[in-house]
């Protein structure tokens, strides 16, 4: 589902933030502050005989980002829990370090997954998708979130295997910018991803605006030392 939101406020309040916030940790909160009013995108289905829903008490967000390594574009996915119930800055440092920090102590869970056989690979996967455990949300995701806005693209509909997949284009000259939510029709149907994406407008213009402009100055750098 597609909606086209006026976000040219939310863009003036951005630009004249004490931090700078990035346009993911915004649709991060933004969204899972949505689904904290909205069991449905915190639910998936579990099982194989006998299916059932099961619903997260929070959002776990699986942020897709892209890293150049030895010249190469490589793609990691980035678990980022209860993004509601953090602050704007603390959401963009942990996202400042998944995109920079060491991979290898950030990501060791799909590092070591990509040294498995595709058939194992793959049925593990499918075990967690369809797991009832509580430790799911955290292994696979609530929600997730690409975007290739910051390359002047959008992607409308990348793969994922989390219940909801949300993704959003640059804003046009106009401010405004089409965000798109796929979503897994046995949880909600078109119509409540349509308010959903209605709720989301809102709450950038209410609660993440508000935050933006209640940010306080960054914090100094430290003195440099003398060698």
């Amino acid at each position: 589902v597609h909606r086209t939101m006026r976000l040219e406020p939310l863009a003036a309040a951005r630009a004249g933030a004490r931090q700078r916030i990035g346009w993911a940790t915004l649709f991060l909160k933004g969204y899972a502050l949505v689904a904290r009013e909205t069991p449905e995108l915190r639910s998936w289905v579990c099982g194989r005989l006998g299916r059932r829903i099961a619903t997260s008490s929070v959002s776990v967000a699986t942020l897709a980002i892209n890293r150049v390594e030895d010249g190469h574009d490589r793609l990691y996915f980035a678990r980022l829990v209860a993004p509601e119930s953090k602050s704007l800055a603390d959401l963009q440092a942990a996202v400042d370090e998944a995109a920079t920090g060491p991979a290898a102590e950030l990501f060791p869970r799909q590092l070591e997954l990509e040294m498995l056989p595709r058939f194992l690979r793959r049925a593990l996967l499918r075990w967690h998708v369809r797991s009832r455990s509580a430790k799911r949300p955290r292994r696979i995701g609530t929600f997730s979130l690409s975007t290739l806005a910051g390359f002047g693209a959008h992607n409308a509909f990348p793969p994922t295997i989390c219940a909801t997949g949300l993704s959003y284009a640059p804003l046009d000259a106009a401010g405004q910018c089409v965000v798109t939510l796929a979503a897994d029709h046995r949880l909600i149907d078109g119509a409540g991803v349509a308010r959903a994406l209605e709720r989301l407008e809102r709450v950038f213009h209410e609660e993440i605006r508000a935050e933006l402009s209640s940010l306080p100055d960054a914090a100094p750098a430290p003195p440099a030392t003398a060698a």
